[in-house]
C-alpha cells in the first residue's frame, strides 16, 4: 500500500510542475536543466548526510558496475527533463500531456518484453489503439508528435532501470544526478563567464526558483523511486493517468493552448485505450474471489 501512495503523490506533483517551469519560462531550457541537476544533487547529498548514508554512498561511486549501471538512467531522465522544460517554455504543454498518456502503457509493454507479464487480449487491444492514436496524429499533422514519443520512451526505459537498479532510492538517485553534475557545472560556467548566466543576475525571484529546483526534483523522484521497487510495472502504469491529466488541464484551463478537433480525435483514441486497459483491469479484479481467512 505504501508504493501506491507514493506513486500518487509523485504524479501529483508531476502534473503541476508546468505552472514551475512556466514561472522560469525568460532562462533558456539548459540552464534550467543544469540547475535542476546541480541543486539536486546538492540537495540528496544533505539528505544522505542527515541519513547518515554518506559512506554507502561513497562506496557506491567507487564502484565502476554500480557508476556504469545508473549512467544508462542518468542519460535517460537527462533527456526527458530537457525535452520537457523546453516543450512546456515552448506552449507544448498539451503535448507533453500526450506523452505521460501513451507512457502507462509503453511501461506495460516494456513488463511483458523484460519481465515476462502475460497480457490479456483487452490489454492488447488498448496498446493496439494508442498506437492507433499516435498513427492518426502523425499523419493529421504529417510529423511524428515527437515531443510526446521522447517523454514516453525516456521515462518508460527509466522506470524499467530503476526496477532492475541495485542500489536503493536515495544512493541511486544521488548517483544518477551525481553523474550529470560535470557537464551541468561546466555548461553553468561557460554562460556565466559569457554573461548569458541567469543566476545571480535576473532577480531573487529567478534565484529562489533556480535554487527550488532541487527540492521540487528530488521530492517526487524519491517517491517515484520508492513507487517503483515496491509495485509492478503495470500498477505504475495505471496510477500515471494521474500526471497527465493535470499536466492537460493546465494547458487548456490556465495557459489555453489551441485544442483543434484533429488533437481532439488523436487523444480521444488515446483516451480510449486508457479506459480500455482501465475498465478490464478493474473487472477482472472485481471477478478474482476474495481469499477466504480462517480464524
Amino acid at each position: 500500500m505504501r508504493g501506491i501512495w507514493y506513486a500518487v503523490g509523485a504524479y501529483v506533483l508531476w502534473g503541476l510542475l508546468p505552472i514551475y517551469w512556466k514561472w522560469l519560462q525568460q532562462v533558456s531550457a539548459l540552464q534550467v536543466l543544469c540547475h535542476r541537476i546541480s541543486w539536486s544533487f546538492l540537495t540528496l547529498c544533505i539528505i544522505i548526510l542527515l541519513m547518515r548514508q554518506a559512506r554507502i554512498f561513497i562506496a557506491a561511486m567507487a564502484n565502476p558496475r554500480y557508476v556504469r549501471a545508473y549512467a544508462a538512467a542518468s542519460a535517460l531522465i537527462g533527456i526527458n527533463w530537457l525535452t520537457y522544460i523546453w516543450a512546456v517554455n515552448a506552449a507544448f504543454i498539451i503535448e507533453t500531456s500526450l506523452g505521460y498518456f501513451i507512457n502507462p502503457l509503453f511501461s506495460v509493454l516494456l513488463g511483458v518484453i523484460f519481465f515476462r507479464e502475460r497480457l490479456r487480449p483487452w490489454q492488447w487491444a488498448a496498446i493496439a489503439l494508442a498506437t492507433g492514436g499516435v498513427v492518426y496524429l502523425t499523419m493529421a499533422h504529417g510529423k511524428l508528435p515527437w515531443i510526446a514519443l521522447t517523454l514516453a520512451v525516456t521515462f518508460g526505459l527509466y522506470g524499467l532501470v530503476k526496477k532492475t537498479a541495485p542500489l536503493g532510492s536515495l544512493q541511486g538517485l544521488t548517483l544518477e544526478t551525481g553523474i550529470l553534475l560535470v557537464p551541468a557545472l561546466a555548461f553553468l560556467s561557460y554562460v556565466d563567464l559569457t554573461g548569458k548566466g541567469a543566476f545571480l543576475h535576473e532577480g531573487l525571484r529567478i534565484d529562489v526558483l533556480l535554487a527550488g529546483a532541487g527540492l521540487i526534483t528530488v521530492v517526487p523522484l524519491l517517491m517515484f523511486a520508492s513507487a517503483a521497487r515496491r509495485i509492478p510495472l503495470s500498477l505504475i502504469g495505471i496510477l500515471q493517468y494521474i500526471a497527465p491529466t493535470l499536466q492537460f488541464l493546465i494547458g487548456v484551463l490556465v495557459y489555453q493552448e489551441p485544442f483543434t478537433m484533429t488533437k481532439f480525435i488523436g487523444f480521444g483514441i488515446v483516451w480510449t485505450a486508457l479506459v480500455v486497459y482501465g475498465v478490464e483491469g478493474y473487472l477482472v479484479y472485481r471477478s478474482r474471489p476474495f481469499p477466504v481467512i480462517s480464524e
